[in-house]
């Protein structure tokens, strides 16, 4: 079958966003995520007491930037490739990189470790005639395989660092700690499937009793629904989720050559994942808590300060650039394909 552009059979209009995702909202949280990291680039640049940060910015060399942007490019596309055969085989390429790189692009913008982007394609999906129990189940699949790369080499990681076979030698609660907490997390999730997903919602049920019977179903449906993705070994999928989180790191790690030299990969790796979960907090942007959480994790970890410092801003910058630009591009594509009526096939549950 030939791969179906993503249209709406019923034609609606792509101009009602739902709440939060509206593009007047966008483009003001767009405005001030760009005012705070300038302020943050000022306060590196002007602040005393950061005279080497300063001039390894302003040294920063243009080839390895432009690595890390190449890098973070590649990400974006991964993010493409792993978002097609996990919501809708059916959907051309192009329709799956216009809506998988919207959802990059909206991630950048609304906190919450990209589930604001899930929410945008959600509201895509749901016009083009998915049923809001399977964009439910699809999304916790989603958002399960995207992150599982990052607990599987926390542990692969932490271990081969503890027992002295990668990077430099850290502490027990550097390396052995954070995976053992990987551990139990993904046994944690492996477990969720075993329990009952619950009975339906039905019109009698309030509002809180809906919310919790859905949010239900949705958890143990998508977290068995993962676990079928994986098992299909689609290649699409298992690259994308291996190169969005790949890519991304190499983006880092080109960032620390662009400013001096970078730490082992050991150090990124560790770094990276304990650091990124300050993007877990609600802050526009993650401003802030992705910087701190990266900057303080890679300094303990032995970074040099102001090499870990430079390096964190630069590709915070680039973090938040290439995939705001690649997805204002897509979201304008996706906009101009959603008004065309005819040519739509329905994703199927």
């Amino acid at each position: 079958m030939a791969d179906a552009p993503l249209t709406s059979p019923s034609a609606p209009s792509s101009d009602t966003l739902p709440g939060g995702l509206d593009l007047r909202q966008l483009a003001r949280r767009a405005v001030q995520i760009a005012i705070a990291l300038g302020v943050l680039v000022a306060v590196a640049l002007l602040a005393p007491g950061l005279g080497e940060v300063r001039d390894r910015l302003g040294e920063a060399a243009p080839g390895w930037i432009a690595i890390a942007i190449v890098f973070e490019v590649l990400s974006s596309l991964s993010y493409v490739l792993m978002f097609r055969p996990a919501f809708c085989s059916l959907m051309s390429w192009r329709s799956a990189a216009e809506l998988g790189l919207s959802e990059v692009g909206t991630g950048s913008l609304v906190p919450a470790s990209g589930a604001g982007g899930v929410a945008l394609g959600a509201w895509v999906l749901s016009r083009a005639g998915m049923k809001a129990e399977t964009i439910a189940r699809r999304s916790v699949a989603f958002l399960l395989l995207k992150s599982s790369i990052n607990f599987a080499a926390v542990i692969v990681v932490g271990l081969l660092v503890f027992a002295g076979v990668l990077g430099p030698s850290q502490s027990v609660w550097l390396t052995l700690f954070p995976a053992v907490l990987a551990v139990i997390a993904i046994v944690a999730v492996c477990a969720i499937p075993r329990i009952p997903a619950g009975r339906p919602v039905t019109e009698d049920d309030n509002k809180a009793r809906r919310l919790w019977l859905a949010s239900r179903a949705a958890l143990v449906t998508g977290t068995a629904e993962a676990g079928v993705l994986l098992k299909r070994k689609n290649p699409y999928l298992i690259v994308g989720i291996l190169g969005y989180w790949a890519w991304d790191n190499l983006a880092l790690w080109a960032a620390f050559h662009a400013v001096g030299d970078a730490p082992g990969a050991s150090v990124i790796l560790l770094g990276y994942l304990i650091g990124q979960l300050g993007g877990l907090l609600p802050i526009p942007g993650g401003i802030g808590g992705i910087d701190g959480g990266l900057i303080g994790t890679l300094i303990v970890f032995g970074g040099d300060a102001s090499t870990v410092t430079a390096a964190v801003l630069a590709y915070r910058l680039i973090l938040f650039w290439i995939p705001l630009l690649m997805g204002a591009v897509a979201f304008v594509s996706l906009r101009r394909s959603m008004r065309q009526p005819a040519g739509f096939i329905p994703c199927a549950d």
